[in-house]
């Protein structure tokens, strides 16, 4: 159990996202929510689709590592959605939303959440990718969703756990969970390779 090899860590979640905090409750851990700072999104150009939430991940650690105590297990991450060749991130307002799924209808995307586990003295980040497809969505479904859900703290603008995904999502290749935000197969294995 990662609960028991934890025991002699303070494990912090820093992050704002319900979805996170949920999933990494359901793993068995005990843990702090610690509200990740707001930080500047951007990030190279040169860095690879699967680099850029690995750096964001990195970013938003660097920006709470000053208040964090000694013997802490720190968890940040970043969700991204890839979709030709861009990053579509959250949107701003109802007409962003409306207009991001609206190019993601009927497509396929990639999503890819960068985690960042910093210990003192060391840091450890990987990421996980999962491909997403989307069957044809109609306005009426599109605007349904945007206005009871509000998807403005999503990349995409959609949250596969909520309705859209329940109507919307034909298939997905890779973590269910990892759309959600945190790919918590993988996190389980990484603890177990960074606790020994």
């Amino acid at each position: 159990m990662v609960g028991n090899i934890l025991k002699d860590y303070h494990v912090i979640l820093a992050s704002q996202s319900p979805r996170r905090q949920y999933l990494l409750k359901e793993l068995g851990l005990d843990f702090e929510v610690l509200p990740d700072h707001e930080i500047d999104e951007k990030f190279p150009e040169e860095l690879s689709k699967e680099e850029i939430p690995v750096y964001l991940a990195k970013k938003k650690a660097d920006s709470v590592m000053p208040v964090i105590p000694l013997k802490t297990l720190l968890i940040t991450a970043d969700t991204i959605v890839w979709f030709k060749g861009k990053v579509i991130s959250k949107p701003a307002n109802h007409t962003e939303a409306v207009s991001m799924l609206h190019e993601l209808s009927g497509s396929m995307h990639e999503v890819i959440t960068g985690v960042c586990i910093s210990l003192t003295g060391g840091r450890h980040t990987f990421y996980c990718s999962t491909l997403v497809w989307f069957a044809e969505l109609s306005d009426k479904e599109i605007n349904k969703y945007v206005t009871e859900y509000r998807p403005y703290d999503k990349a995409g603008a959609y949250g596969i756990q909520e309705w859209i995904g329940y109507i919307g999502i034909e298939r997905i290749e890779g973590s269910y969970f990892n759309v959600m935000g945190l790919p918590v197969q993988k996190l389980y294995q990484e603890l177990k390779k960074i606790i020994k």
